[in-house]
């Protein structure tokens, strides 16, 4: 009766080759049909804006991602399970880890300043305070900018606290503008649009999401989201806009 059980746990802790692991985003890893948020850390959306060094627009999220594409180099992935995660919708939680590094995936953007600590559940594979300091003092990453942290860019918390080396006293006005622009730039390859609609919550729901296909995807107001694939909008609390859904069936 026990044989299902360790199955399933063996196919969500075993190692992965690389044809089966897809960085989706910054502190999220695909392998095989499971997703799995890098517990301890929470690196930039792939839409999220920052502002660099020099004071230009820094597609940060993009970079953040490419940058674990780098680590990971094609290389076999192991992830330890830690549960569902309690925020991202269908995935996983975990301690993830590539063969021939000694550091975990998890404290690994953290040391390199691509992500901000946040809880996760005790274990040995996750980051330290010290971790993001030592970031931080090197501006490593995100740190050698301006950015806000991921859950305020999510929730839209404008008056968040503003994050790094490269914000400038006196320029709140204009940072807070770039780190919450009022026409979201597109990533590229992340076309799907999303809009926070407050009916939406009345079923559990952050807002809804068009796809290109949907007809009135052109006509809808600037999105304050962008998504990679519907599972990523899915992921983040959004659902399909019903008249997208109608529109769809009849296609």
């Amino acid at each position: 009766m026990r044989i299902l059980p360790l199955l399933l746990l063996l196919s969500l802790t075993g190692p992965a080759f690389a044809a089966d692991v897809i960085v989706r985003d910054g502190d999220t890893i695909q392998i095989g049909n499971v997703a799995y948020e890098l517990a301890g850390v929470d690196a930039p959306e792939m839409d999220q804006p920052c502002v660099d060094e020099h004071a230009d627009n820094w597609a940060c999220g993009t970079e953040a991602r490419d940058w674990l594409i780098k680590l990971i180099n094609k290389r076999e992935v192991r992830c330890e399970d830690l549960g569902e995660d309690k925020i991202a919708r269908n995935r996983r939680l975990g301690i993830c880890t590539v063969a021939g590094e000694a550091e975990s995936l998890n404290r690994s953007v953290v040391l390199a300043g691509y992500g901000v600590r946040i809880a996760a559940p005790a274990n040995a594979g996750a980051s330290s305070p010290a971790d993001e300091a030592g970031a931080r003092d090197r501006r490593q990453g995100l740190w050698r900018g301006c950015f806000v942290a991921p859950a305020d860019f999510r929730s839209k918390a404008v008056g968040g606290k503003l994050l790094g080396a490269s914000c400038q006293p006196g320029k709140e006005t204009a940072l807070r503008a770039a780190l919450f622009p009022a026409d979201l730039a597109m990533p590229q390859g992340c076309n799907i649009r999303a809009k926070q609609v407050r009916r939406a919550k009345l079923t559990g729901n952050v807002g809804v999401y068009l796809i290109p296909q949907c007809q009135n995807y052109a006509t809808q107001p600037k999105p304050d989201r962008w998504f990679c694939s519907e599972d990523d909008a899915r992921a983040a609390g959004y659902r399909k806009a019903l008249n997208c859904q109608a529109s769809s069936s009849r296609k």
